[in-house]
């Protein structure tokens, strides 16, 4: 099951026998909102972030980051028209994004700030200062 932010939760309902030997089936629940912080979450998206910059050939483009928690750590990655990139793992948001920029600028990217626009499912509004990343020289 793909997790998309939402807690799911098991009720057995009783069958007839020829569906199902055991007499039960599982009924999902999708709009159930965990509470758990993000660092208990498991696996899957945690934080959405905005980047803007202009690429190889000096076009803007804002696209966003998702940052998704792993077994070992988080792991940032961006689709920019047919190339996906992706950071390395790291065991904090900030390094994460930091990495994939790192990644972007080495391939031509300039000019790129980010900013996070979602923790979980909280949108901040755009209220998130943006960090810019100065161009290799």
């Amino acid at each position: 099951m793909k997790s998309c932010g939402r807690l799911s939760t098991d009720v057995a309902l009783p069958l007839a026998p020829h569906y199902n030997p055991t007499g039960t089936i599982p009924l999902r629940v999708e709009n159930a909102v965990s509470t758990l912080p993000l660092s208990l979450k498991k696996e899957g998206l945690v934080e959405r972030h905005q980047l803007e910059g202009n690429d190889p050939s000096d076009r803007y483009f804002s696209r966003a980051i998702m940052v998704n928690r792993t077994a070992n750590g988080y792991l940032a990655r961006v689709t920019y028209e047919a190339l996906t990139v992706e950071g390395q793992t790291h065991t904090s948001i900030p390094v994460a994004v930091n990495s994939l920029v790192e990644k972007l600028l080495e391939l031509g990217f300039r000019r790129l700030r980010t900013r996070p626009n979602f923790k979980g499912r909280r949108y901040l509004a755009e209220k998130e200062t943006w960090i810019d990343y100065p161009d290799p020289r």
